[in-house]
């Protein structure tokens, strides 16, 4: 193997684990790089008391001295940017360019977590003649993120930062298909001065994600991954009475005006449903082209078959994953849509055991296909005929999922229309992957989250923390009145 098996990181450093082991694999290659601990309660247990030792000194140290730790963290990871990409590559897939601009958005999640003595101050007033009010935020206490395979240094990154930052102390569970990175994350934090227990990494599968929700010293849980499993974890950690926010799947609609710019739109729209191999709750899935809208589709069919899998597409995360996406697309065309561009036959040199599936737009589909409705999470683009943007909106308001929507079009007052009436919590215009960028926050409606708040920027503050309310009145002379 290429990499040793990994460990759990508990305390000060990385600790064994007696328990089954899960091969690891390169999904350009299909080999084993590693094996990764199917950890069980007893792991989770020993994860949790050790953040709960750490956590008293660590709420205790004031914000302005935590963050000093992230300053640090973030100049590790520009240090090792290239190593860290690397990694990504290996146990997610991803192209080199894809893997850096990963690492880059760590940073900067990590570049607003140093902000946050200035942004999450708390609030004063004398409310009246020798009363004051004031508003001071604590940490919730031991808090848990559970994160996917598809950015599996970005999305730690997510949590990370912000809630440590705040004061929490913290049990990470990345993907048993990408734990490599999690464990370099730890490591660089070490190295940048966060104290030991703060942060522990526990790896493993399902059993390890009910330990979790769980736990009774657990407050909070953060999730990210599909809405069926965002469902179950919601439900069962505030079943157990923690605050909980669970982002899922996602099934976004490009919407492409008669007049929208060709290639503006044509190269965003195929970016955005190929970038990552499809692989990102912020994908390009369904395309809806209203009215004449075939001189743009003509481009993308070119842009998307000079794509060379290997090169400008990694492969997606599985062996079952490739034959869940091939099937989705056996069934559309069986059904009546017309494939344009076919990735099912991908295939890169020297990688004949690798997960490849070329980019792949299929047209004349319909609402009520699979296709259509269910989240693929490939390089697969479906395209919807609209007679106008009412329709499409329609179209759109009745997927189950609310991510993200965009709007391709030169009409300002179109734009506004559907920044209105798109059933998602993030809207684009002109715009392939509308992604905010720190401070703004990311999250989606509907199927796509389930909780309140949002997960990283300034709506990730009120979920990390809880409010403290303190009223004072050192002058006897106050008036007094009924709430005193």
């Amino acid at each position: 193997m290429r990499y040793p098996e990994v460990r759990n990181y508990i305390g000060d450093g990385f600790q064994p684990a007696d328990v089954q082991l899960l091969d690891v694999f390169d999904p350009s290659s299909g080999e084993v790089i590693s094996r990764v601990p199917l950890s069980q309660r007893k792991e989770v247990d020993a994860a949790v008391r050790a953040a709960k030792a750490a956590l008293p000194a660590w709420a205790a140290t004031p914000i302005k001295e935590r963050v000093q730790v992230f300053y640090r963290y973030k100049a590790l990871l520009e240090r090792d940017i290239d190593a860290l990409a690397a990694l990504v590559t290996e146990e997610n897939g991803k192209i080199a360019s894809e893997a850096r601009a990963e690492v880059l958005k760590s940073a900067e999640l990590t570049e607003f977590a140093c902000s946050l003595p200035q942004i999450a101050a708390g609030e004063i007033l004398e409310v009246s003649r020798g009363v004051e009010c004031r508003v001071e935020r604590f940490p919730v206490g031991v808090v848990a993120s559970i994160t996917p395979f598809n950015f599996p240094n970005m999305v730690p990154n997510w949590s990370i930062p912000n809630a440590l930052a705040l004061g929490n102390t913290m049990v990470l569970k990345p993907s048993e298909l990408v734990p490599l990175s999690a464990g370099r994350i730890a490591e660089l934090l070490k190295e940048a001065g966060l104290p030991a227990g703060v942060l522990q990494v526990v790896h493993g599968g399902q059993e390890a994600v009910e330990a979790i929700c769980d736990h009774p010293d657990i407050a909070a849980v953060s999730f990210v991954g599909s809405t069926k499993v965002a469902k179950i974890v919601y439900r069962r950690a505030t079943a157990n009475l923690k605050r909980c926010l669970a982002l899922g799947g996602a099934k976004n609609h490009l919407i492409v005006m008669p007049d929208a710019d060709r290639e503006m739109t044509s190269s965003n729209v195929v970016a955005s449903m190929s970038g990552c191999a499809g692989q990102r709750c912020m994908a390009a899935s369904v395309m809806v082209a209203v009215s004449e809208t075939d001189h743009i589709i003509k481009r993308m069919v070119e842009q998307a078959r000079a794509m060379v899998p290997g090169k400008d597409v990694g492969p997606v995360i599985s062996a079952a994953a490739r034959k869940r996406i091939i099937g989705y697309i056996d069934a559309a065309e069986k059904a009546g849509a017309k494939v344009l561009v076919d990735g099912r036959g991908a295939a890169v040199k020297g990688r004949d055991g690798g997960y490849f599936i070329g980019p792949t737009i299929i047209d004349q589909v319909t609402p009520d296909m699979a296709i259509a409705q269910e989240e693929v999470f490939g390089p697969v683009l479906v395209i919807i005929r609209a007679k106008d943007v009412d329709e499409a909106l329609r179209i759109e308001n009745a997927s189950p999922y609310g991510n993200a929507a965009s709007v391709f079009t030169e009409s300002g007052g179109v734009a506004r229309h559907v920044m209105e009436h798109a059933s998602a919590g993030m809207v684009g215009v002109n715009v392939g992957v509308p992604v905010p960028r720190e401070p703004f926050s990311f999250g989606g409606w509907n199927e796509s989250k389930f909780g309140v708040g949002d997960i990283t920027g300034r709506g990730s503050i009120e979920f990390w923390t809880q409010a403290k309310k303190m009223t004072t009145k050192w002058n006897s002379e106050a008036g007094v009145n009924w709430m005193s």
